[in-house]
């Protein structure tokens, strides 16, 4: 703006003080709440959004919650709002864009992230523990072990100190389900299925390997002792290289004796398929149920 910097994002009465016009203001900024504006030249980006807020808030807001896991790349659903977290006897300013949630957090629930304060990867899964469902609370729980924000000491340490907060039941149910091996959502959902049925708990990328016994691919899912293999076909399969891949690899599972059942999004709407037609499998390659 005629030579003013101001950075991705301002406030009214930051960029009122530097000598910027209302008008210029008006024509560059994008108002996102009062008094809050993200520069036209920016991208809308969580990460900016949430820089753009940091300057309105309080010097010990946090951002956690859903939002939190969002910048740690969880799949989540898009965020309308802004998680913030304060600690007792703190104030976030009155703002429809911003969820407040007041939280005694010790140093250690804290990082910086791109510059921005955020509940730490083991805080944010307890927070999420309750507002999530177990298996969308595990999805995310991969995601942040695959992120390397989380790992099994640092949430066992979190959970050790929980007390009884809410959610921290789920918390500490869900935590030994955690794989950093789980490459998406969907394959998290389905091992989650998976562990809490009466099947044998399936291995997370199964080695796929050639007659010289080198690996050559690795299955989403699978039970190696039945060569019985899960793939889930996401929209990347559709590309051309990415098919042609799967088709070669499909090729080689069955020429090694490898059962492949395939599964799309249709089938995350809860377990029954995924269950039933994986036991279906393991029966005609000789599991049987304990007991029988």
């Amino acid at each position: 703006m005629d030579g003013i910097q101001l950075g991705s994002s301002y406030t009214w009465a930051a960029a009122r003080a530097a000598g910027v016009t209302r008008r210029q203001i008006e024509r560059d900024g994008q108002r996102l709440g009062q008094g809050v504006y993200l520069s036209c030249a920016a991208e809308r980006s969580l990460a900016e959004l949430c820089s753009a807020w940091a300057r309105v808030l309080p010097l010990r807001a946090v951002f956690g919650g859903m939002t939190a896991a969002a910048l740690f790349g969880a799949p989540v659903a898009p965020l309308p709002r802004l998680t913030v977290v304060v600690p007792p006897g703190v104030v976030v300013p009155a703002r429809p864009e911003l969820i407040p949630r007041t939280r005694a957090l010790a140093s250690a629930d804290v990082v910086r992230l791109d510059e921005l304060p955020v509940t730490s990867g083991p805080q944010t899964f307890l927070d999420l523990a309750a507002a999530l469902p177990p298996a969308e609370l595990v999805a995310v729980g991969d995601a942040l072990y695959r992120g390397r924000h989380l790992d099994h000491d640092r949430l066992g340490e979190r959970l050790a100190r929980a007390g009884r907060v809410r959610g921290v039941v789920r918390a500490r149910e869900c935590a030994p389900l955690l794989s950093p091996l789980a490459q998406s959502r969907p394959e998290s959902l389905m091992r989650y299925w998976l562990v809490t049925s009466d099947l044998p708990d399936p291995e997370p990328q199964v080695a796929l390997a050639e007659r010289r016994g080198v690996a050559i691919a690795h299955g989403d899912l699978g039970y190696s002792r039945w060569k019985v293999l899960l793939e889930y076909e996401g929209r990347q399969h559709a590309e051309r290289d990415q098919f042609r891949r799967d088709v070669d690899r499909y090729s080689l599972t069955a020429l090694d004796g490898w059962l492949v059942l395939r599964f799309a999004d249709h089938h995350l709407g809860g377990p029954a398929v995924v269950v039933e037609r994986t036991r279906r499998a393991l029966l005609s390659r000789g599991w049987r149920p304990q007991g029988r």
